[in-house]
Parts: structure tokens; sequence; C-alpha cells
């Protein structure tokens, strides 16, 4: 992340027990990484502003909502020029049920994460993909189960990137 400050091993160690249980209270996370409470908060604070922690929030089981199908859906565009693919974000800001959205490189240029509330919800988001302008073409894959979700490998850490 450019500009963001160096973290050392402590940082690690806050991050990892922050990735674990975003609940957890400052007290017992200085306690768990062995730094002071004060200390513990200006890091938490730190790591905040900076960037670094992007955000802190519930994750919701879709179901629970009413959302029967979780689809990963890859769009191609006529063009890839930086108006087109600017114009294609603005476009699907604004649709609730479209949860993730990450520019590729390859045969797609966006990948989304959607949620429906069933098969027919999923046909009429396609459909809306289809109807945005640029679009050439649309790829879905909705989800059967969740096999793995972990969280971030915290360098140093004893599942640290290799």
């Amino acid at each position: 992340m450019a500009g963001s400050p160096a973290l050392d091993e402590i940082d690690h160690r806050i991050l990892a027990e922050l990735q674990a249980d975003g609940r957890i209270r400052i007290n017992e996370l200085a306690d768990r990484v062995g730094i002071s409470h004060p200390n513990c908060l200006r890091r938490v604070r730190a790591l905040r502003s900076s960037g670094v922690i992007k955000s802190i929030r519930a994750t919701i089981e879709e179901r629970a909502l009413g959302y029967e199908v979780v689809s990963f859906v890859s769009i191609q565009l006529e063009s890839q020029n930086q108006t087109a693919l600017e114009a294609f974000e603005a476009a699907i800001m604004p649709l609730p049920w479209v949860q993730q959205c990450w520019r590729l490189s390859g045969d797609a240029d966006f990948l989304l994460k959607c949620v429906s509330t069933g098969v027919e919800g999923m046909s009429r988001q396609l459909r809306q993909f289809a109807a945005l302008p640029g679009v050439r073409a649309i790829r879905s894959f909705p989800v059967l189960g969740l096999s793995k979700d972990a969280p971030l490998p915290i360098p140093g850490g004893p599942r640290g990137a290799g």
C-alpha cells in the first residue's frame, strides 16, 4: 500500500488478533500482544488512519437475509479505455446486490460478487448487466459452497506469506 507506514512485529500481531476477533477490547488486545493499553490504542488508531485497517464489520450469512444465490459474474467490455472502465464502475456502484467489484487483467475486465434471492433474481441481474453500455460478454458462476474463508497471512506469523 503506497504511503502506508512500515509495520513492525507488534503491528503484525495486532493485525492478526484483530482478524481473529474484530470485537476484541483494547485492553485484552494490548495484553495479548504485550504492550501497554495506551500504546495499543495509539497503534490501532494509526493503523486505521493510514488505511492498513480498512474496516471492521460483521460478516452476515447471506441466507439469513433471504439471499439464496451467491454468484461470481465476469464482465468483458467492448473497450478497455479508462472512460469505458470508469463508466462501468459508476453504473454498478448503486446496485446493492453487487457486493464486490474487482478490476481484472486478462480475458475479463471485471469480476463481481453478487447475491440474489433465487435463480430468477440472478437472471434479472444478468439481463441488467447485459443492458449496460459497452458490455461485450458476461459469464456467471453460481456458488455451490464456500470451501475456505481465511484471514490474510501476516508476515512473520505462523501462516506468513511465503
